[in-house]
């Protein structure tokens, strides 16, 4: 560990604004998911991309890692959970600073070989005024061996549920998404690269597109931008599945899950205050 003890603390400051494009566009993406009001949850995820030339581009499309994010032994990244602290949402108009800071750096042995974790806490102020702390989690794995079994998704069990909503996921809202966010990661857009290279069934729906589903269905439930909002992934999501998005709860503290209609296996779960 002590070659990656200099990442620790490491810092990066970026600037953008909800612009009127960005929300339009923003708002047709997740088209009848949004929840109503002035507020758009999950936006945040949408501003500051990581915006680099070719050269500084890796074989899976992201930024390579040793400019910001550490350069881990491992080639395949997932956006894999997170946390946030809300005092309010964004607004259209709002000129947003992300202050991203390194926080952790660690490795263990898994069921599927060897995982580097990396956090990343971010906050999002309007104003100088923080609306949303964030701590991230991102995961790098080995690529898959070709002769190991794929993992077995967890199972959703029957829930009593106060919202549901179905998304009929294709490669337009993919590569709408992939737009909104700048995001290069070819597992959502390059077919041959995704099952031939990373070992999934097809194109994979965004981590964060399936989470700023659930914020906004936790959003509509609640009435308001939940205070707190903890996601993590569960299984892959694979482009073509119909995704059902529900909640459960007393519409004060909210569980959420993502589940796959077709496998009936949950994706990504969720829970809310």
């Amino acid at each position: 560990m002590n070659e990656y003890e200099e990442w620790i603390g490491r810092k990066r400051r970026m600037h953008d604004i909800v612009s009127p494009r960005l929300a339009e566009h923003y708002a047709v993406t997740l088209d009848e998911i949004l929840a109503e009001g002035p507020e758009l949850p999950g936006i945040q995820w949408c501003l500051s991309p990581d915006a680099l030339p070719p050269a500084d581009l890796g074989r899976d499309g992201h930024p390579k890692t040793g400019l910001f994010l550490p350069k881990l032994p491992l080639p395949r990244r997932m956006w894999a959970s997170g946390d946030l602290e809300m005092t309010g949402g964004l607004c259209l108009g709002d000129k947003v600073t992300r202050t991203s800071t390194i926080t952790d750096i660690s490795f263990k042995t898994g069921r599927t070989g060897d995982l580097g974790f990396v956090t990343v806490e971010h906050r999002y102020a309007v104003s100088g005024e923080t609306r949303i702390n964030e701590r991230q989690m991102i995961v790098y794995r080995d690529d898959p061996s070709p002769d190991a079994p794929a993992p077995t998704p967890p199972q959703a069990d029957i829930w009593q549920v106060v919202h549901k909503a179905q998304v009929k996921t294709n490669p337009t809202l993919l590569f709408r998404y992939s737009a909104l966010t700048f995001n290069g990661h070819r597992i959502h857009y390059d077919h041959p690269y995704a099952t031939g290279v990373e070992g999934y069934a097809g194109l994979v729906v965004h981590g964060p597109l399936q989470a700023t589903w659930l914020q906004n269905v936790a959003t509509t439930v609640l009435g308001r931008t939940p205070r707190s909002f903890t996601y993590r992934g569960m299984a892959p999501l694979i482009c073509g599945a119909t995704a059902i998005v529900e909640a459960r709860g007393n519409g004060k503290e909210l569980e959420l899950r993502v589940r796959n209609g077709q496998g009936n296996f949950v994706t990504m779960q969720a829970s809310a205050t």
